[in-house]
């Protein structure tokens, strides 16, 4: 499950119609300023992704796996739409390479390495970190066979829900087709109900 499932709509397009040019020209600084930390982020992906192979993790999903199929972007290079109106300060609005590059390469690249990082620490928290927390069954769209805790003497001390969730031990019952207790949400009480 994504974060986002959830999520409500976030207001953009109506309030853009108010903003200035030079407000979206400083704004637009914002979207590419963190390309250059794009190799940061795959390092990191890769240094975790050869903890868990070192590890002995077999399976693990592939960026590939992360990324939009060539095929599938409705825009070529030739085809790409581009801006055609406003004032000549938007120039930059008018090449089709400025769209080709952030709408079929660098958006689609950074949300896939972005989600394929994060879906190796999902793998690597199930790993070490069994233990439930308010928002751990979003985690189970990275499921392991046993996490650490199962492998070792220790797993009695673990948390009956802990020890048999099926996210983290794919020995937990699931019979009846309900979902496991630890797949949904926790529920806290209120401070300062008893």
């Amino acid at each position: 499950m994504k974060a986002c499932e959830t999520c409500q709509r976030v207001s953009i397009g109506v309030p853009f119609r108010n903003v200035s040019t030079m407000r979206a020209v400083v704004g637009s600084f914002f979207i590419y300023a963190p390309i250059v930390f794009l190799p940061a982020i795959l390092v990191t992906a890769l240094m975790v992704y050869v903890h868990l192979r070192t590890l002995g993790a077999r399976d693990i999903k592939p960026l590939k796996d992360f990324l939009p199929d060539w095929k599938s972007h409705r825009y070529r290079y030739k085809s790409q739409i581009v801006y055609r109106g406003g004032s000549r300060i938007k120039f930059w609005l008018r090449p089709r390479l400025f769209w080709f590059f952030g709408c079929t390469l660098y958006c689609p690249l950074g949300v896939g390495l972005l989600e394929w990082t994060a879906y190796q620490v999902k793998l690597v928290e199930n790993w070490w970190c069994p233990f439930a927390h308010g928002t751990k069954h979003a985690y189970a769209d990275a499921p392991i066979d046993y996490s650490y805790w199962h492998t070792v003497e220790t797993v009695q001390d673990l948390h009956p829900d802990d020890r048999n969730n099926p996210v983290w031990n794919q020995d937990a019952d699931l019979a009846g087709g309900e979902p496991h207790e630890a797949l949904k949400p926790l529920e806290w009480p209120e401070k300062g109900a008893a």
